[in-house]
């Protein structure tokens, strides 16, 4: 079966003359290897494409995929993470992840919350400050908390996102709406311990791959934003919680997973209120996958999945979607190389509804 890869590389931006910041959220060559000799191990022929243009540019010249391993992030706009998957959509090409309208959603932080309280699901209150003006018009518990309202990688996070009176909310929100050009989403802080759950699959098959809570440094503050993010060894410590606060923050990660009805893998970040209730923050649908450094692998070895074993998963259940006969064949086929059983292969030769009933219990 051939995969192609969809990404933004980052040194490619820093070339272009885009800061480390601004580029923040695409990806290393680490990651990018590490995906790639990750899909070979299990069997996969790989096939690098790159970022939404050379994307364009390949399939101008014809190019083919049975399956496109999607983790571009995009450059401009809410629907900046939607480009990708929206054009494979356009071409019947199948791929892995959230499709263009969960991705476009998600990213507005805002729009992602409305959803969560819609299904009673717990998530600080807040309002979208749009321009600054707008702050005349918040009803909020102080402290609250100021980030972008569509940025990843703690990006315009840092201790001034926690304010404590209508000056402080005023100068953020001005700052963060100026520099990133969006507005700021101001919310109730909670004072708790934060969690990121990894969760897997979609809509009935879903499952929660691990738990893991976010200890800061002292000097941090109890802040998770840009520096800490990209300095984590010396700022953050990831520990696996006891069974109760696993089970509370499992339990809400996966309601907030199907209810915005993301697919294949991801994170879900979770914090407590002053009582330990457990509030939905936000879920990071095209979550980072650099093998060593990115949240979703680490808590997947703290809970010992492989990074081969996530991607895995991934493809399994990216699978499950595609109505495809030959490409059900194949991945069967290159399933069967890996762990060399050979009912597997018999498998493969069985027909379409045979297949299904195997793969969804694989």
């Amino acid at each position: 079966m051939k995969v192609g890869i969809t990404y933004d590389l980052k040194d490619d931006y820093i070339k272009m003359g885009y800061s480390a910041e601004e580029s923040a959220e695409f990806d290393s060559e680490e990651t990018i290897s590490g995906i790639e000799t990750s899909l070979k191990r299990l069997g996969y022929e790989v096939e690098r494409i790159g970022n939404v243009k050379s994307l364009i540019k390949k399939l101008a010249e014809g190019s083919k995929w049975d399956l496109v391993f999607n983790i571009a992030e995009g450059m401009y706009g809410y629907g900046r993470e939607s480009q990708v998957p929206a054009i494979l959509d356009a071409y019947q090409i199948p791929y892995t992840f959230s499709d263009p309208m969960v991705l476009a959603l998600t990213l507005h932080k805002g729009m992602a919350k409305n959803i969560i309280k819609s299904k009673g699901l717990h998530t600080p209150d807040f309002y979208v400050v749009k321009k600054v003006e707008d702050v005349k018009k918040i009803n909020l518990k102080y402290p609250l908390f100021v980030k972008p309202v569509a940025e990843g990688t703690g990006k315009g996070i840092s201790r001034k996102s926690i304010v404590n009176n209508v000056d402080e909310l005023t100068s953020i929100c001005r700052e963060l709406i100026v520099k990133f050009k969006q507005p700021a989403l101001v919310e109730e802080f909670l004072p708790g311990r934060e969690f990121t759950v990894g969760v897997g699959g979609t809509g009935r098959n879903s499952f929660v791959m691990g738990v893991t809570e976010v200890i800061f440094s002292e000097e941090d503050n109890e802040v998770y934003g840009y520096n800490n993010k990209a300095h984590y060894e010396k700022h953050i410590k990831y520990i696996k919680p006891d069974v109760n606060d696993e089970k509370k923050c499992a339990k809400l990660a996966l309601a907030a997973w199907k209810a915005l009805e993301c697919r294949d893998a991801g994170r879900v970040d979770i914090r407590y209120d002053a009582k330990a209730n457990p509030n939905f923050i936000e879920v990071n649908p095209l979550a980072g996958l650099n093998p060593v450094h990115s949240d979703l692998p680490i808590l997947c070895r703290q809970n010992n999945i492989s990074f081969d074993d996530l991607i895995f998963n991934v493809i399994k259940s990216s699978i499950r979607r595609i109505k495809s006969r030959k490409i059900r064949k194949n991945f069967l086929d290159d399933y069967a190389k890996r762990l060399d059983h050979e009912y597997i292969e018999e498998m493969s030769n069985t027909d379409e509804n045979e297949i299904i009933i195997w793969i969804e219990n694989i």
